[in-house]
């Protein structure tokens, strides 16, 4: 069994027992998910043309790793479990670190785990409805499946979830790979008709914009290394390691894969398919068709694994700092695993799984993007309010400037575009106000104290867990 590490005063951290290689299987595992199947014809539709949708992906990827270099000063320098939360908490006080902890508990986390796990089970049903589309009872019973399975599984043993984070990255690179070949093959016989009429169509600057939030959605997961380096085996290097290996990787595969995909398929199939490594396969893979199917469902269950895993440590650094109820801050006492932040995050998803998709992606895209600019914000306030901080990376200053700029525009631009979902976004965001001053604020009734105290000690029985 694992058995969990205490620092001085009793305080329990979690083992390092995330190697390079896993750090590099939960970015790309945790990146490559369902976005690569169901963007392209977001993308393609906003770019205007498939030059453009090919420009947008790299440039994607170029961002997000922009992203990841500043989150790797941020991660070596204040080395604890919980992301942009840690960041914002040590940055700008406790207001502003529970509010970017309050819209990942109910926002940012249950809906990509909802979607992620929706994906799935859409295309592990398809070999079983070839012909027509699931019915939406099936798609939600075996999306909760995977969701209280993989729950169940990082509850029991970090080990055992990092085997599954590496083994289906393998399996799903491997099916990307087949994707790529085939196109490659396809072009090499002459047909490249399609790609040649790349630059054609129409381009306007708020449809880029729009192609952006649908190939940045593609790219989520790219600063989930963050979330886990306090278990992170010598992370001020393997971090910028896995970072170096993990982007560059995954952004050569995005870009190949949608090589594939404009080679072989018209733009109208692509716009009017919501599985479009389905129609791909069906028109170059011959029997081989049905493989598509299945290389997805695992692709989408290695992600909803990843993002499971990280979730969790969010939600326990968050208790730690008594940020959310004291008992998200206990860890099980055989496998050093912070269960009840797991047990939560699932039953927030499972209560999402009934909305829309695309609803979903809406809901949380304005929030995510407000977090990760006030974590890199706080990046450029901690050298100027605490230049002493020992900082093994550094990055140079023009990044997190150009990447902060990147993430006002993506913050704003919602806001006129889509002023339904923004103004939803921001109305979770604020609702934490009251309750950051009824739960965390110190000065409460003794009454409420003593009542707070006892449920917290009876749920810690039932879990079995201990304090951190």
């Amino acid at each position: 069994m694992e058995v969990a590490e205490s620092t001085v005063g009793g305080r329990v951290v979690l083992r390092r027992r995330v190697t390079l290689l896993n750090g590099v299987s939960l970015i790309v595992g945790s990146i490559i998910g369902s976005g690569v199947f169901v963007s392209p014809g977001g993308v393609l539709q906003y770019a205007g043309s498939p030059a453009a949708a090919l420009a947008i992906w790299a440039f994607c990827g170029v961002f997000c790793t922009l992203g990841a270099l500043c989150f790797s000063e941020l991660g070596t320098m204040l080395p604890a479990a919980g992301g942009e939360y840690a960041y914002i908490l040590s940055a700008f006080g406790g207001l502003p670190a529970f509010l970017t902890l309050w819209v990942n508990v109910l926002v940012i986390r249950p809906a990509a785990q909802a979607v992620v796990s929706l994906t799935f089970a859409e295309y592990a049903l398809a070999l079983t409805f070839p012909d027509c589309d699931p019915p939406r009872g099936a798609i939600t019973i075996l999306a909760a499946t995977a969701l209280c399975t993989l729950t169940f599984i990082n509850c029991v043993s970090v080990r055992l979830s990092m085997r599954i984070q590496t083994v289906f990255t393998g399996a799903k690179l491997l099916a990307l790979f087949i994707i790529i070949v085939a196109g490659l093959l396809h072009l090499c016989w002459g047909k490249t008709e399609l790609l040649e009429r790349a630059g054609e169509g129409q381009h306007n600057l708020g449809g880029v914009a729009l192609a952006l939030y649908s190939g940045l959605f593609a790219y989520g997961g790219w600063n989930y290394l963050n979330f886990v380096t306090e278990e992170l085996k010598d992370p001020h290097r393997n971090l910028p390691r896995a970072i170096w290996v993990a982007l560059p990787l995954v952004t050569t595969v995005y870009v190949l894969v949608n090589v594939a995909y404009l080679a072989v398929l018209p733009p109208s199939h692509i716009l009017s398919s919501n599985a479009v490594a389905v129609a791909f396969g069906s028109e170059v893979l011959g029997p081989l068709k049905y493989t598509m199917p299945v290389f997805v469902a695992l692709s989408t269950f290695g992600s909803l694994n990843g993002i499971l895993f990280t979730s969790g440590r969010l939600f326990l650094a968050g208790a730690r700092e008594g940020h959310l109820p004291p008992v998200l801050s206990y860890i099980h006492v055989h496998s050093c695993t912070p269960v009840p932040a797991l047990l939560v995050t699932c039953v927030l998803s499972l209560a999402m799984l009934g909305a829309d998709i695309i609803s979903l992606i809406n809901c949380l895209s304005f929030v995510l993007w407000l977090s990760i600019g006030a974590a890199v914000a706080a990046l450029l306030w901690l050298r100027r309010t605490r230049p002493n901080l020992h900082r093994p990376i550094r990055v140079h200053t023009v990044l997190p400037l150009v990447f902060l700029a990147g993430c006002i525009y993506l913050v704003v631009v919602p806001m006129i575009t889509e002023p339904i979902s923004t103004g939803i976004g921001i109305l979770i965001t604020l609702s934490g106000i009251p309750v950051y001053v009824a739960a965390v604020w110190k000065s409460k009734p003794d009454w409420f104290n003593t009542f707070h105290d006892e449920v917290t000690f009876q749920l810690q029985r039932l879990l079995l867990v201990v304090g951190s």
